[in-house]
């Protein structure tokens, strides 16, 4: 990016929003707060809690640090095994956000290029596309994701493959309204009598003029992704337990929740809860400033 080009964004009106919309930046703080932690987090903890020549079992069911038998080398206390539960919150961030972004990706790919196929060509091809959608959309996402996940089993590529089969409606729906308005502008006919390839149509024209509500969704379906991944987990039908993300911390300790035990299942609760209300709050500004209906 040039410095003019820079300088213009900087001045942009999306950017003196945002520098007045005190959610927003309260998002991103906490967004960018989670990157840091997923990037750096496991050289910044002391313990690896899938390392088993780590762990101690006499360490196990210690209280946080601030209560009466903590441990200052555990400041959220352990798990059964021994494990850090500070560490384990760290490694499982880690798991639950690269299963939201990647799922995300994946879903976005598939999703907008079925949308755009689907306005742009229409005929069968469109009602064979949105028929399909139509009855995904009749069910749950997180009822057919625990279907898929109960026919696959469980996996961290099996949880994406549900993820993005539960995910790409809402982009092809959102994609295929844009394409269909934008298909009937005058430059796009324009295009199409000077001989221009549809694929170089699509590319050139119907494609940048969709993104901005594809980033939207996308945006928001990072957290959603995390909680219906965190939901599969939990039911044990998500990560395996060599890979565990928050979802399965939690589940871990609600087993001991009602022994009084309460902070092994708590934390990684909290901070699945911060994560997707700061991806909420960004996602919300987003929508707000990008999509010209809410001007």
């Amino acid at each position: 990016m040039s410095a003019s080009t820079l300088d213009r964004f900087l001045a942009s009106e999306l950017v003196h929003n945002y520098r007045r919309n005190l959610p927003a930046v309260i998002g991103s703080l906490i967004v960018l707060g989670f990157a840091f932690t997923v990037t750096f987090g496991p050289g910044l903890v002391a313990q690896d809690p899938y390392d088993i020549a780590q762990l101690e079992l006499m360490d196990s069911f210690k209280p946080p640090a601030w209560l009466e038998g903590g441990d200052p080398a555990y400041w959220l206390g352990t798990d059964g095994q021994g494990r850090d539960v500070l560490a384990s919150i760290v490694y499982g961030t880690r798991i639950s956000l690269f299963i939201g972004l990647t799922a995300m990706l994946a879903s976005c790919l598939l999703g907008t290029t079925l949308g755009i196929v689907a306005g742009f060509h229409g005929g069968w091809l469109d009602a064979v596309i949105m028929r399909i959608a139509d009855i995904q959309l009749s069910f749950p996402s997180v009822l057919t994701a625990l279907f898929l996940m109960s026919a696959f089993g469980t996996g961290i590529e099996k949880v994406l493959i549900a993820l993005t089969s539960v995910g790409w409606v809402v982009y092809a729906r959102t994609v295929r309204g844009s394409t269909l308005r934008e298909k009937q502008r005058e430059y796009i006919q324009a295009a199409r009598v000077s001989g221009l390839p549809n694929w170089k149509i699509i590319l050139r024209h119907i494609l940048p003029n969709v993104l901005t509500p594809i980033i939207v969704v996308a945006t928001i379906q990072v957290g959603t992704f995390v909680l219906i991944e965190a939901s599969l987990s939990f039911l044990g039908v998500g990560v395996p337990i060599t890979k565990p993300s928050l979802g399965l911390l939690i589940k871990n300790g609600f087993d001991v929740l009602f022994s009084g035990l309460w902070w092994i299942s708590v934390f990684p609760g909290l901070v699945i809860m911060l994560l997707v209300f700061g991806i909420n709050l960004l996602g919300d500004f987003l929508r707000d400033e990008l999509n010209p209906r809410l001007k």
